[in-house]
């Protein structure tokens, strides 16, 4: 048992060395800000877009497949998310000339049957130097040196970091779930809920539990029929 227990301390400290290594901010903290040129002008971050929704979104490099239908799904939201007050900023160490010339490309690709070929309204932003992504912890060494890690930074109209996701460079990532993400943390900030596992927008929240169960039974005597209780500390909510 002593042995398991030392084995997983190792475990821990090692990851934790790893993510420290990786110097990644955390849920909670300002967004580093950073000066950068990009394929709509020079950018202060997250300066530029105080007071709106931000999402800072890493690529590996340009004219590649996976990026591609990323960057393609991305402009296909473009009027959701302004819907949503949020902005997209997107960086990779590729340089500014190659984001113009993608950008170019991309406008001319009918990326699905059904679609015709969208404009990309959003800035890419050149980190040839890698000083923006190293501050991001979008540089994993053990995938490479070189080039970004796909990372999605959520952050909220007062510069806080208030989610991220990581994916390795072989997997795309599905916009659907930043979307519900970004959905469900607006939902929260406005109605003061908590989000249930597997939500998608339209569905049940969660209230804050009551402190006590004699909270729960006088929260159960209003009789309110938006109201669900599966348990004293566990009550679901019907958004209207």
């Amino acid at each position: 048992m002593k042995a398991l227990n030392i084995i997983f301390a190792f475990i821990l400290f090692t990851c934790s060395q790893a993510w420290s290594q990786a110097n990644v901010p955390m849920v909670g903290d300002v967004a580093p800000s950073f000066t950068g040129e990009s394929t709509t002008g020079k950018i202060n971050f997250p300066g530029d877009y105080t007071g709106k929704w931000k999402i800072l979104f890493s690529h590996p490099a340009d004219f590649t497949p996976v990026c591609t239908t990323e960057l393609m799904e991305l402009a296909r939201l473009q009027d959701k998310l302004e819907k949503m007050d949020t902005k997209v900023i997107v960086i990779s160490s590729d340089g500014l000339n190659s984001h113009l010339s993608w950008v170019k490309d991309m406008e001319t690709i009918k990326y699905r049957s059904d679609d015709d070929p969208v404009k990309i309204n959003f800035p890419l932003i050149s980190d040839n130097t890698l000083e923006i992504s190293k501050k991001y912890g979008m540089i994993h060494p053990n995938a490479s040196t070189t080039r970004t890690i796909r990372g999605v930074f959520i952050i909220d109209p007062t510069d806080k970091i208030r989610a991220m996701f990581f994916y390795p460079f072989m997997v795309g990532r599905n916009m659907e779930e930043i979307m519900r993400t970004l959905t469900a943390l607006q939902m929260s900030d406005d109605k003061n809920v908590l989000i249930p596992a597997n939500w998608i927008p339209g569905g049940d929240v969660l209230m804050h539990s009551p402190k006590t169960q004699a909270d729960a039974e006088k929260l159960a005597a209003k009789n309110d029929p938006t109201l669900r209780e599966i348990t004293w500390y566990l009550w679901f909510k019907k958004m209207k």
